[in-house]
């Protein structure tokens, strides 16, 4: 039986820990057999547990781990929860634990900022990963030689697996479990789990694609407005400086000045976000929400939709309308 051993540390998220236990638990062979053994491993006597981050209203509890760090050199796969704070120090004794773990073979993979954890033992360096979206940056900063891709739900690298945020987990534990025994016996486990086997689209689609500010009171200031407001038009890099009375050169030096980008990329960004506002509040046909959006054609829309968010706008639509309040 494949032993899976899941790794608490000190002020652990409840949903990373407890994601995997359940997927992996739950997962039957056709026969009726379990096919994970799964253990709880920490590297003390007892661990916080921590429900949410960076407030004072976080709920907190103490868990008791039945299993020690001995543990992980008996695993086939050792699952990081992340913590509250994934930046800490890693605990006495974790790091030499799950490099040796990987020396022997072991498979590591990470849920959401437990990438962190993952990273500080240095077993990331060189390869592609993922974490929460907004997380990413600070994961490429603190380890530059890690490659972080904020675009996915989860990376395979053949022994280290990451996770984009907590629900992501789920994705890749699906995954492990149809490289392990076979889409059958995944596919059963996503039922149990009440989710697909496969999602549409990656992470891209859940990070808000917010515009660069500009400086408040700023030169620029009424020029985006203006933007906003007439980005459904056909507009050309000599439209938007001739408006703003200036050439294109000096337009295009002033914006990356101020946004840290062009005005056409600015402008591109503004019709993905009012695209997105439509297909989450409307139920127009894609073709309609391509014309009020500003691009020139659905077939534009969908490349540039897809090229930035990441999905398809059907696939985005799907995942994210409520109650539509538009009407065709």
């Amino acid at each position: 039986m494949h032993t899976m051993a899941v790794l608490a540390l000190d002020q652990v998220i409840p949903f990373d820990l407890s994601a995997p236990i359940d997927t992996f638990a739950r997962a039957r062979l056709p026969d009726g057999r379990d096919a994970y053994r799964v253990r709880v491993c920490a590297p003390q006597e007892e661990v916080s547990a921590v429900a949410s981050s960076g407030s004072v209203h976080a709920v907190s509890f103490t868990l008791r781990a039945p299993y020690g760090l001995e543990a992980l050199a008996e695993a086939d796969t050792i699952i990081l929860p992340g913590t509250a704070d994934p930046t800490v120090p890693l605990p006495p004794g974790v790091r030499e634990a799950l490099c040796a773990a990987a020396a022997n073979g072991t498979r590591i993979a990470s849920v959401c900022v437990g990438a962190f954890i993952l990273a500080a033992t240095g077993l990331l360096d060189g390869l592609r990963a993922t974490t929460h979206w907004l997380a990413a940056p600070h994961l490429a900063d603190m380890y530059p030689e890690v490659e972080v891709d904020a675009n996915v739900l989860y990376v395979d690298n053949g022994q280290f697996l990451t996770s984009a945020g907590s629900a992501a987990a789920l994705d890749m534990c699906l995954h492990m479990i149809r490289k392990d025994y076979g889409s059958a016996v995944a596919a059963d486990a996503a039922r149990l789990a009440v989710m697909p086997l496969e999602r549409e689209g990656g992470q891209a689609q859940f990070i808000v694609h917010a515009q660069p500010p500009a400086p408040s009171g700023g030169a620029l200031e009424p020029l985006l407005r203006w933007l906003e407001e007439n980005a459904e038009h056909d507009l050309t890099l000599d439209d938007i400086a001739a408006h703003a009375g200036t050439s294109a050169r000096t337009l295009n030096r002033r914006f990356r000045e101020q946004t840290g980008t062009t005005p056409l990329q600015w402008l591109h960004r503004a019709r993905v976000r009012r695209a997105q506002y439509l297909l989450e509040n409307t139920t127009h046909p894609v073709e309609r929400i391509a014309t009020q959006a500003g691009f020139g054609s659905p077939t534009a829309f969908r490349d540039r939709f897809k090229r930035v968010v990441g999905t398809s706008p059907q696939a985005y639509r799907r995942a994210f309308q409520g109650a539509a309040v538009g009407v065709d």
